[in-house]
């Protein structure tokens, strides 16, 4: 997938209720400097300082992060940090309150903590600061955190989220909605028809490039001729996409499917000297 650099312009052209700028999202001046400096593709949890877990005793660090997690600011953020690598249910009455903290730092490290450590109990707070959240960066973490709750009601909030919010959440968007739509067909399907139009018509390359990669995982959950429509999707994408980034995804995609047919067309586009 492709980078999209941290300055780009929030809204990228599209109209909608979240047209915030950057300035007014840099609201705290250290944690979000460090998110602003992160790139936005990549799970955002893999920057985290983290050991290997087979030396690590994790149940003693579990510990330290509960015991933290009930301290002042910077000691809740370190706890927070540590339940952004591990996974713990006790820490779980402690993640849930500070979804409604004022300071946006610790909403959005609480929201990531809880795409880590995952709970139906979460699943309404999260939605409504998809919806709500005045922070971009807060909606972006929602938009990545709910790819690991693909069994509750998060179809349609992605959906929309795809297609109104700022690139940034667009982006984990698409690629959540791979895994919502993972459960079977009558999930996929939706999904797929948002993901082939933000493949065709979102102006940041990077949302069109999860946008297929996420088609490539939901194939195996569709029907005919969704199937079908997929393929051919993606071929355009491949031939005609104004950005190599997205070309390139599109035909990893359409390789990754394994399917012979679908193998020979990309065979063929080499013999013609259309496809290199």
């Amino acid at each position: 997938m492709t980078d999209l650099q941290p300055n780009l312009p929030v809204s990228l052209g599209r109209a909608g209720p979240f047209d915030e700028s950057p300035q007014e999202l840099y609201l705290d001046l250290d944690v979000l400097a460090q998110e602003l400096a992160q790139e936005l593709l990549g799970d955002p949890l893999d920057a985290l300082d983290s050991s290997d877990p087979e030396a690590a005793d994790v149940a003693a660090e579990c510990d330290l992060g509960l015991s933290l997690l009930v301290g002042d600011h910077d000691q809740r953020m370190q706890g927070l940090r540590i339940f952004c690598e591990h996974r713990d249910p006790r820490a779980l009455p402690l993640l849930l309150p500070l979804l409604g903290a004022p300071c946006p730092i610790v909403r959005m490290s609480a929201v990531y903590a809880l795409g880590r450590n995952p709970s139906p109990l979460a699943v309404q707070d999260l939605l409504g600061l998809l919806a709500s959240d005045d922070n971009g960066y807060v909606r972006k973490a929602v938009a990545w955190s709910l790819g690991s709750y693909p069994d509750a009601p998060v179809l349609n909030p992605l959906t929309r989220s795809l297609q109104v919010d700022i690139a940034a959440v667009r982006l984990w968007a698409a690629s959540s909605l791979a895994e919502a739509g993972s459960t079977g067909p009558a999930k996929a399907d939706p999904a797929a028809a948002q993901l082939l139009l933000s493949l065709r018509i979102d102006s940041e390359p990077a949302v069109r490039s999860n946008s297929a990669w996420a088609l490539g995982r939901l194939y195996p959950d569709l029907v005919e001729p969704r199937q079908q429509v997929l393929v051919e999707s993606l071929l355009q994408a491949m031939l005609n996409d104004t950005e190599s980034s997205v070309r390139d995804e599109a035909r990893l995609a359409l390789e990754q499917l394994e399917q012979p047919e679908v193998l020979e067309r990309l065979q063929t586009l080499v013999d013609e000297g259309l496809l290199a």
